[in-house]
């Protein structure tokens, strides 16, 4: 890009029918990557968060911690993998002789735990009890609301992919996403000399130095974001290209259901209405285990007390199986109930389905980082920070260029076109990052035990965000930066301090008692707060540097 940027500067303006080729992407290279880059910077620093997902939910659930040390220092009822599996067994014979579906937790992968059963109740949704492992009897659960009700980090997840907005939102992502692609591929394009500009970087030469910062984060991490962004869009081709499943079954929701049944269960046999007890399972769990060589998880068992039902057993993944392979699934061995033939084996790692649904498993573990271990999660979370930076960047680059002269794209709208894109940057950028640093002070200051807490949490990330655009929008540029920087660094930093101060727990006490998961998200927080802190300082020492020439500046733009 850099001065292959500059010199297409013009062709950016005209339209991308004006110049060559490279000036033509060039073109499509800005305008794509301005109108996405407000949703992608989003997308892509919660995307980035939700690497975390299982540490932020810690921290922000700091009474199960006390249950956590409990349920450790609880002496284990010790009952064989039999008579669990006879226990329950039992209960869904007892309970929910009918239904058409069994699945069996019996145990952990060292064969104590909790034991769990499942089943789809008359609505079809999934239904499920807990037994005690002194003597199979069910365990009552307390139907009360958690104390501190939160979605933790998988508020991250949720908002990375859907917006918290269903099959609507993925679509937007998904757009998002391909046009991130378009963005690539027309950057790599105008971008003549692509390694040179990896190793330049020009600081304080004002528009030089923004560009130079969007290209060193976009080379250095491109194959990270060209895979990030294909597997994303890969993970729901069945939704973005539904024409085949269409075609071939139909729109009905029983076409929709037999499709999943196919994709999912295949091989599923028929109800037989001939009746046949459930048979005793140690047996096929013990060669299940020997076939796919894990400890069992799981048995599921599908139309029980009919002569056609088959069992299936599913396998615990060890961690370090999970650090080598990216395959995510387990293995799993299918029998039939009645003559105890093996119908199915699939070795951990595989899928069932054939070559396209491997691939498809492949992708969704590349995505999302289930392997590889903390190393990789570490390194998915910092090319994820560069990605969106790479997005930050050049929506600034996009103004700084128009500092001192105005390129009227839009005609008699330019100024107000240019005013409105200023305020998304701030609001995209440092009003979204407030926004996440806000949903954990809410955790902390949100009543306990109201009703529907976790919306109230999502409520302060939302109502902070719009706040921020809010007041992007009504203040002069330069100040809304330094106001929301400084509201930033200011929540980052006192974010220990407000923990300490409801739950007792101190940054130093969570390290000394080995609680690195809830340090670990302290650390990072003050680490952004250092951050905004010496943007904040970077800029008011370039405010002043630029003084004498802000009154030749026809529209302010900032930084």
């Amino acid at each position: 890009m850099s001065d292959q940027h500059e010199k297409s500067a013009k062709s950016t303006v005209n339209g991308a029918g004006s110049g060559g080729f490279r000036q033509a992407h060039a073109w499509l290279h800005t305008w794509c990557g301005l109108w996405f880059s407000w949703l992608l910077f989003a997308v892509f620093l919660t995307g980035t968060l939700a690497v975390f997902e299982d540490p932020i939910t810690h921290w922000m659930t700091p009474e199960h911690h006390a249950e956590e040390a409990a349920e450790h220092s609880k002496p284990q009822p010790v009952a064989s993998l039999s008579q669990r599996l006879a226990w329950g067994v039992d209960y869904m014979r007892e309970h929910h002789l009918t239904a058409s579906m069994w699945e069996l937790w019996p145990a952990d992968a060292q064969g104590a735990g909790e034991l769990r059963v499942f089943w789809f109740d008359a609505n079809k949704q999934y239904a499920a009890a807990q037994l005690s492992t002194a003597d199979g009897k069910p365990i009552e659960v307390s139907k009360a609301p958690p104390v501190r009700g939160t979605q933790g980090g998988h508020h991250f997840v949720t908002f990375h992919y859907e917006l918290h907005a269903g099959t609507v939102g993925l679509w937007i992502v998904g757009i998002a996403a391909l046009a991130m692609l378009v963005a690539l591929v027309s950057g790599v394009i105008t971008h003549r000399r692509i390694f040179k500009d990896f190793f330049t970087f020009r600081p304080r030469k004002g528009q030089r130095s923004w560009l130079d910062a969007h290209n060193v984060v976009a080379v250095l991490t491109l194959p990270f974001q060209f895979m990030i962004a294909y597997t994303g869009l890969a993970i729901s081709a069945l939704t973005f290209m539904p024409a085949g499943v269409v075609a071939h079954y139909g729109v009905q929701n029983a076409d929709r259901e037999r499709f999943s049944t196919e994709l999912n269960e295949p091989g599923k046999p028929a109800v037989s209405g001939q009746f046949m007890a459930v048979p005793e399972l140690e047996s096929f769990v013990l060669r299940g285990q020997q076939l796919m060589g894990q400890p069992v998880r799981a048995v599921v068992i599908d139309h029980p007390g009919d002569a056609s039902a088959r069992i299936g057993v599913y396998g615990w993944n060890d961690e370090e199986s999970t650090l080598r392979r990216i395959g995510p699934n387990s293995g799993m061995a299918m029998f039939s109930a009645a003559t105890g033939e093996v119908l199915q084996v699939r070795q951990p790692g595989g899928a069932d389905g054939g070559t396209a649904t491997l691939a498809q498993s492949v992708m969704g573990g590349l995505h999302m980082v289930r392997f590889g271990g903390w190393a990789l999660q570490w390194l998915y979370f910092i090319c994820g920070l560069m990605g969106a930076v790479m997005m930050a960047t050049g929506a600034i680059l996009f103004m700084v260029k128009r500092r001192h002269k105005h390129l009227g794209e839009f005609g008699s709208a330019t100024v107000r076109v240019y005013r409105l894109i200023e305020g998304l940057n701030v609001a995209a950028i440092a009003g979204l990052t407030l926004a996440c640093v806000g949903y954990l002070w809410g955790n902390r200051l949100v009543p306990l035990g109201i009703a529907h807490r976790g919306d109230w949490e999502l409520g302060v990330f939302f109502a902070l965000w719009a706040l921020s655009l809010v007041h992007a929008l009504c203040r002069p540029p330069r100040s809304a930066w330094k106001e929301q920087l400084a509201a930033l660094a200011l929540l980052c930093l006192l974010l220990p301090v407000l923990n300490a101060i409801t739950t007792g727990a101190f940054l130093f006490s969570q390290m000394l008692h080995g609680d690195w998961e809830s340090a670990g998200v302290e650390m990072v927080v003050v680490a952004t707060g250092l951050l905004a802190l010496a943007a904040l300082r970077w800029q008011s020492g370039l405010a002043v540097s630029r003084a004498p020439a802000t009154n030749r500046v026809p529209t302010e733009v900032n930084p």
